[in-house]
């Protein structure tokens, strides 16, 4: 019998370990998005000073999780082998939500999606034993969950969620009047009185929400970090100004990029010194009650199903070893983990001062709630005196940015918008710790990050309805963990209730299965986002540049829809539902980044020489012309789709002869015009606009021919609408193709050289 709890703790280790890798992965966006966002100091030095952050934190952790112990379940009232079957439970499902959230770039909040599991887990199994028992009734359910924690969690949430935002873009209003976005240009004192505040704000964050219950602590420090902190924070602040003015003045320091540097440290001592509990503490717990059950029953026999779990109300510290063994497994997750760039990467872009392409498309409520925001500023506005206006105006003007700067090198927002990330967030997890609230590091500084963003004009008319969906999207999915993870873990402990040791192994293998899919497909996108097919922005400033330039975009284009129209046909020949959606999906790729390319061109335009302006009338013309051949081939997938999708009538050999005649001329045209631009060889347009006049009449022909055929034999009315549709949409896919070809054919010229481009100090040639 004792067997099957030795096999649950070794796969509860296993879990501990990758749940310790999908927690670090979901809440490195905590500690290191402003720090990342600013680009205050080099990415491998923000690694390595939350690398050192996660490793101090974790040594100096408070030890076992309490509320995996008696915090959301009194444990007196269940027996051993119940317990161990509510912390297996809680751990398959806990790895497999944050994995999926993980996987989608979302963050979620690790404590209250191990809180819901556990509350889960453990209504299921008291709700099992109550319908065992006769003289138990559901109104005795209270007796086995401690309903206030539960409510105490979700005030915390919604708590967390309006005072995080409120505060971060009150904050962030106050210093951008006060520091403008030339901060640089302002006195000595202005920076060193900012950081005198900032810097003792989250050194005493570190104290109270990092360190405090460290075991190589003093008792009369932690006595007086408890019992002064109106003394420490004032202390700290007249020291810390005094040295930052010191800095600046004499040693000419960006005071600023200390600030985020010591911020980033302190968030990454807090995520790890508190959040690691999150991942080891249901383990450990697990590990304790074995132990525990294991004495009792070499003394006295007890079966595991009669052993009530009264020890679990105690307090026991957890080995240093494991520990130090659990802040390493961090600490490579934090290098090594490309999800956790993708967390991050959804934070600054909702925070992003600059435009990006938008992740999320906008909703009615995000639509609303922008309309009726716009609407509470005119009012506001009305009533403040125009003078105020001007100088509110003047605080937010933003500095010019360099031509030469590519937007992805830009920063997503300045040192003083990253401090007071840091510095909010800071402040408000301290004050919840020292009151007991129960806030989630996650939702706080996310929110902190929305709030300040929001002040600093970021969500301006261009942006903020996705900016708005986006938040809305991340704050839907925080309930839904809380939701899923409480469901998700009941039915878990359920199914390993009744099914014991042949469920847990079904459960353990479909959670393996699902880890190595989700990273299968990880993997793959993030190939896909990196393909050499992937059409690239112009950034040349004469016509010959762009010529050259989009050479590589056109080949692509012309090769992926060559294949897209072929697997049409093909899959219209051969009734292949699975071949047209495929082809769907490709067609919509190719749209979307087109899409791009066209979203692209205002900074194209701003980045031109006066002299080369011409540059910009032919790449906005060969973008219309790539944009009408989108437009044909997404017709042509769609409506083949919609046939075959629909179980519509195959279409008739004569009429899949003819479509694939076309097909093969039109492979013809368009692999002579890859090779083409593969190679640059530009003077080879000639010939191919020669082979127009042939594919247009064979269009023509086949148009006539289904005339002909409509009238004296089909009988189809579908078919004949399908396939009048390709032949036309055939049509304008050779009117767009034909048109790009005459578009480069006369505005080629080999006599010109290249103009040169200075990148990043290198001349390059365009």
């Amino acid at each position: 019998m004792e067997n099957i709890y030795i096999y649950m703790l070794v796969a509860l280790a296993f879990l501990a370990v990758a749940d310790l890798v999908v927690g670090v992965s979901n809440d490195a966006v905590n500690f290191l998005n402003s720090a990342i966002g600013s680009k205050a100091v080099s990415f491998k030095t923000i690694m390595i000073v939350a690398s050192l952050g996660v490793a101090l934190g974790a040594m100096s952790s408070s030890g076992m999780m309490e509320v995996a112990r008696k915090g959301i379940f009194n444990p007196a009232e269940f027996m051993f082998d119940e317990i161990m079957v509510i912390f297996m439970a809680v751990m398959i499902t806990d790895i497999l939500l944050l994995d999926f959230f993980n996987t989608m770039g979302l963050p979620t909040s690790t404590t209250v999606s191990i809180v819901f599991e556990l509350l889960g887990a453990s209504v299921c199994i008291a709700i099992i034993k109550i319908s065992i028992d006769d003289t138990q009734t559901l109104l005795d359910l209270g007796n086995y969950i401690n309903n206030g924690k539960a409510i105490e969690i979700i005030l915390g949430i919604l708590l967390s969620v309006f005072v995080a935002f409120t505060v971060g873009a009150v904050i962030q209003f106050v210093s951008r009047l006060l520091l403008s976005f030339k901060f640089e240009s302002k006195p000595n004192y202005y920076g060193a009185l900012f950081s005198g505040f900032a810097v003792a704000a989250i050194m005493y964050f570190i104290l109270i929400k990092g360190v405090k219950n460290a075991s190589f602590m003093n008792a009369d420090i932690k006595s007086f970090i408890s019992s002064s902190p109106i003394a420490i924070i004032a202390i700290s602040f007249l020291v810390f100004t005094a040295i930052s003015y010191v800095l600046i003045a004499q040693f000419k320091i960006n005071i600023y990029k200390i600030i985020i540097v010591v911020g980033t440290f302190a968030l990454a001592v807090a995520f790890a010194g508190n959040d690691l509990v999150n991942f080891i503490g249901v383990p450990m717990a697990a590990l304790n009650s074995h132990e525990v059950w294991s004495q009792a029953y070499e003394a006295t026999q007890i079966l595991p199903t009669e052993f009530s779990m009264v020890s679990l109300s105690k307090k026991v510290p957890t080995e240093p070893y494991l520990l130090l063994l659990a802040g390493l497994v961090m600490v490579l997750t934090l290098w090594f983990s490309s999800k956790a760039k993708a967390v991050v990467k959804t934070s600054l872009d909702l925070s992003r001062q600059d435009d990006v392409k938008e992740r999320f498309e906008p909703n009615f409520l995000s639509r609303s709630i922008v309309r009726g925001s716009i609407a509470l500023s005119d009012s506001f506005n009305k009533v403040i005196p125009d003078s105020t206006k001007k100088y509110i105006d003047a605080q937010f003007v933003k500095p010019e940015v360099l031509a030469e700067v590519a937007p992805e090198d830009m920063p997503a927002f300045d040192l003083v918008r990253a401090a007071v990330n840091l510095m909010v967030a800071s402040v408000l997890i301290s004050i919840a710790t020292s009151m007991k609230l129960p806030l989630s590091t996650t939702y706080v500084t996310f929110m902190v990050a929305m709030g300040t963003s929001l002040a600093d004009r970021a969500w301006g008319s261009e942006s903020a309805v996705y900016r708005v969906a986006g938040v809305l999207n991340v704050i839907g999915g925080w309930f839904f963990t809380a939701l899923s993870a409480f469901v998700a873990a009941a039915i878990m402990a359920f199914i390993l209730y009744y099914g014991k040791g042949y469920a847990l192994t079904a459960l353990l293998t479909l959670a393996v299965l699902l880890l190595f899919k989700n990273f299968i497909s990880h993997r793959k996108n993030a190939k896909v986002q990196k393909a050499e097919d992937t059409l690239k922005k112009a950034e040349s400033s004469s016509t010959q540049g762009v010529i050259i330039e989009s050479a590589g975009n056109i080949a692509s284009v012309i090769k992926r829809g060559n294949k897209i129209y072929s697997c049409g046909v093909n899959g219209l020949a051969t009734h292949n539902l699975k071949v047209l959606k495929k082809n769907k999906k490709n067609t919509e790729k190719l749209s979307d980044e087109i899409d791009d390319l066209r979203d692209n061109i205002f900074y194209f335009i701003k980045n031109l020489e006066e002299p080369s302006v011409s540059a910009s009338s032919f790449y906005i013309n060969i973008l219309g012309y790539l944009q009408d051949m989108a437009q044909s081939l997404t017709y042509v997938s769609n409506v083949s789709f919609k046939h075959v999708n629909n179980n519509h009538k195959k279409l008739k050999f004569s009429q899949i002869k003819e479509l694939k005649e076309l097909e093969t001329a039109l492979e013809s045209l368009y692999s002579q015009t890859v090779d083409a631009f593969n190679t640059n060889a530009f003077d080879k347009i000639g010939g191919l606009l020669t082979k127009k006049e042939n594919l247009f009449n064979l269009v023509t022909e086949k148009i006539d021919r289904q005339v002909e055929r409509t009238r004296t034999e089909e009988s189809s009315p579908k078919n004949t609408t399908l396939y009048f549709s390709l032949l036309l949409e055939t049509k304008d896919l050779l009117t767009a193709t034909v048109n790009l070809l005459k578009e480069y054919h006369s505005a080629h010229d080999n006599s010109v050289i290249p103009a040169k481009v200075i990148v990043n100090n290198t001349t390059e040639e365009e």
